[in-house]
């Protein structure tokens, strides 16, 4: 077993052996957790704001017009969700992963009695109906991770070099897993995308790119790369931009009212050892880790292609 496994036994002992050797125990100079996890409360909730109020109250201004009128697309009860999907939802979400503010873990929806993914079903069907979400749904918690390009034995490791986990309530990951399957197809995104989707990788990329490369080498023409690193992405997306990108998606009314209100009652706290810090709103962008925010981000990024795509002076990777 352990010639099959060795990677995985050795991970799992240093997780549970080794973490708290290797543990951090000053970050900005401070070693207070107290202290620690308020300097990362102040960084992650500047991140977590909108860049620009003025642009920000346009897309509201937009956001508001489309949606006076808007009635989205008709769904017949094959989007329902029923007890079978509620159960392969749970069956396929990772154990092992950080218990909610309450306490849960998917453990706990795994090993329940069968009438639970009923219930659930039964819930997750009357939360798209009425178009609302549970408060306790917007509610979570982030755990710095220290970034892969930085060493814990560093003496001078501030909250720069950190970036944030959400740790989202239990029952609302497996609501957005059921989401995905019935909606994925009103999520579809360019193909020039290749992050956040399944079967893709940066692998894929690199060789489109180089194919496209090679193509006007061949043929005498020079090539000009143009790369595009979007500072805290994920952090700074306009809910209300979302919005709109989803509407002119034609989503149906009642998964935009749950977006709606699942975005407008979004916090989080820092958890820094086992110290909680005070709350703080989210009022701009996706979770980190969430379930559906790469889908999301994905679509709310999608114009930048057709633009370009647009424009025949260009190729688009």
């Amino acid at each position: 077993m352990l010639q099959k496994q060795g990677k995985t036994f050795w991970k799992c002992w240093g997780r549970k052996f080794e973490s708290s050797s290797r543990s951090i125990n000053h970050v900005n100079g401070v070693t207070d957790d107290a202290a620690i996890a308020e300097h990362f409360v102040s960084r992650f909730s500047r991140a977590c704001t909108v860049n620009s109020a003025a642009g920000d109250a346009r897309l509201k201004g937009v956001y508001c017009d489309m949606r006076a009128n808007y009635r989205g697309c008709v769904i017949d009860d094959s989007y329902m969700f029923d007890a079978e999907l509620v159960e392969k939802s749970i069956s396929k979400m990772k154990r092992g992963k950080a218990a909610d503010l309450d306490g849960l873990m998917i453990e706990h929806l795994y090993y329940s009695h069968c009438l639970l993914s009923c219930i659930l079903a039964k819930l997750f069907n009357l939360m798209m109906h009425i178009g609302h979400v549970p408060l306790r749904f917007g509610q979570s918690y982030t755990i710095p991770i220290l970034k892969n390009n930085h060493s814990i034995y560093n003496k001078s490791v501030t909250v720069d070099d950190f970036r944030g986990i959400s740790i989202s309530p239990t029952i609302s990951e497996v609501f957005e897993h059921c989401i995905l399957d019935r909606y994925a197809d009103l999520l579809l995104t360019s193909d020039n995308q290749f992050g956040f989707k399944k079967n893709s990788s940066c692998s894929h990329a690199i060789y489109s790119m180089r194919c496209v490369v090679d193509y006007y080498i061949k043929f005498g023409s020079t090539v000009n790369l143009c790369a595009l690193d979007i500072s805290k992405a994920f952090d700074k997306m306009s809910h209300y931009g979302l919005y709109v990108k989803l509407m002119k998606q034609l989503v149906p009314i009642n998964l935009l009212r749950n977006l709606e209100t699942w975005f407008a009652t979004g916090s989080t706290c820092l958890k820094w050892c086992n110290f909680f810090s005070r709350s703080f709103v989210l009022s701009c962008g996706v979770r980190q880790g969430g379930v559906l925010s790469p889908y999301l981000f994905a679509l709310y990024i999608d114009s930048i292609f057709d633009k370009v795509k647009r424009c025949t002076i260009f190729a688009v990777i």
